[in-house]
């Protein structure tokens, strides 16, 4: 059956014989529903099938026993133009991603740009510029009609509060990797941060060696005194800092705690059960750091997810919340939570086949990647079973469409 149009309204959808319902709230993780409704791209219902109105639905997709959780959110991206990525010259990336259960992306730096420019008036007419294509390409559909929030610039020296006050006017709500342009000193970066903060811009911090041309170390000290919102990639991105600096920062700090795909694995599985011994798994967020030198990974968030569950040995139920709710609610997002009045952003999936696991939760605690079998944005199915993950032992259907 044809796909909806990328800008089309969902009309009023019913997901019902849901096996699972994940809420990406890690206080209450898993809903007592198997039934839910939406009305025009937002949840209005939520419950068992006898108990919600699920009449002359619009599009009738039958679940199979599947699971159903919030779309992913890739706390770390670093995208440029469209679906397109200079860094390794791959087009359709985000759409890959989307693939792998991804509805909404971050971006941390549009920084792979070839000739970023690093003059003030360059780097805002930038961060605007991206900030609007990034919109547009939204509601185009184009990269699947995931949610890429762009335009995050990279502050350097020079800059002034009206700089960032001018920014917030445009549109622009995030700063990129504080560290990858030339403000690298705590105190410097410090001010900005308060001036981005004024404004409702949120800031991340590069944390561990450098990445790219330009980039150099940040250490704990600096993050500490910076005080940005998001202690980015804090198991490197890719190298990271001695792990008893990662333990200072998630002790002395009160700021998100973002792990990558694409940083060191056993800092990133340290750190996650420092969290969850601290007791403050809230602040744990994930991200892939992609694209980078490393490549482009559509399955990341999924491969991450499986890893900090399967060697952290947290509940995967959780882990899924670290990629969901924890980031909606550390980045002051509308979707990410299964609540009703949030954005309808799903992914649905079963166990992989053949996994040693005999659910879905529990083949991801073994380590086992589950299967994509529907991706829905606003209420619109954008895809059916994934291209690039392992088939699932059970996949949704559509039973009706008008």
């Amino acid at each position: 059956m044809a796909l909806q149009a990328a800008a089309a309204s969902s009309g009023k959808v019913v997901i019902r014989n849901i096996g699972l319902m994940l809420s990406g709230d890690i206080d209450q993780p898993i809903l007592q529903a198997d039934t839910l409704v939406i009305h025009d791209g937002v949840i209005t219902a939520i419950g068992r099938l006898a108990d919600v109105d699920v009449s002359e639905p619009t599009t009738l997709i039958d679940a199979r026993g599947t699971c159903l959780a919030p779309g992913l959110i890739d706390s770390h991206t670093h995208p440029v133009f469209g679906d397109w990525t200079p860094r390794q010259n791959q087009i359709g990336w985000i759409d890959s991603c989307m693939h792998g259960g991804v509805t909404t992306m971050i971006s941390a730096g549009e920084v792979h740009l070839p000739g970023r420019p690093k003059d003030i008036v360059g780097l805002k007419a930038f961060a605007v510029t991206a900030q609007r294509a990034f919109e547009g390409m939204r509601a185009s559909g184009v990269g699947g009609g995931v949610k890429v929030l762009a335009g995050a610039p990279v502050i350097e020296q020079g800059m002034v509060e009206e700089d960032f006050a001018e920014l917030a006017r445009n549109g622009v709500k995030l700063l990129g990797e504080v560290g990858l342009g030339s403000v690298k000193a705590g105190n410097q970066a410090a001010q900005m941060v308060g001036w981005a903060r004024k404004y409702g811009i949120q800031s991340t911090i590069h944390t561990g060696g450098p990445s790219i041309p330009g980039s150099g170390l940040i250490d704990a000290d600096v993050v500490l005194e910076a005080d940005a919102d998001v202690i980015g990639h804090i198991n490197g991105g890719h190298t990271s800092l001695p792990y008893k600096q990662v333990c200072t920062l998630c002790e002395k700090s009160s700021r998100a705690i973002e792990i990558v795909h694409n940083g060191n694995e056993r800092i990133g599985i340290l750190t996650a059960r420092h969290a969850m011994e601290l007791k403050c798994p809230h602040r744990v967020i994930l991200g892939t750091d992609s694209p980078a030198g490393s490549g482009v990974q559509p399955l990341g968030m999924l491969r991450l997810i499986a890893l900090i569950s399967s060697m952290a040995d947290i509940p995967a139920e959780i882990v899924f919340g670290f990629a969901t709710g924890n980031i909606a609610r550390m980045r002051g997002l509308p979707q990410g939570l299964i609540e009703v009045g949030r954005p309808a952003d799903f992914v649905l999936m079963d166990r992989a086949q053949h996994s040693a696991g005999t659910t879905l939760l529990e083949s991801v605690e073994l380590g086992d990647i589950p299967g994509v079998g529907m991706v829905i944005i606003d209420g619109i199915v954008r895809c059916q079973r994934s291209r690039n993950t392992p088939p699932a032992s059970e996949v949704p259907v559509i039973l009706a469409h008008a």
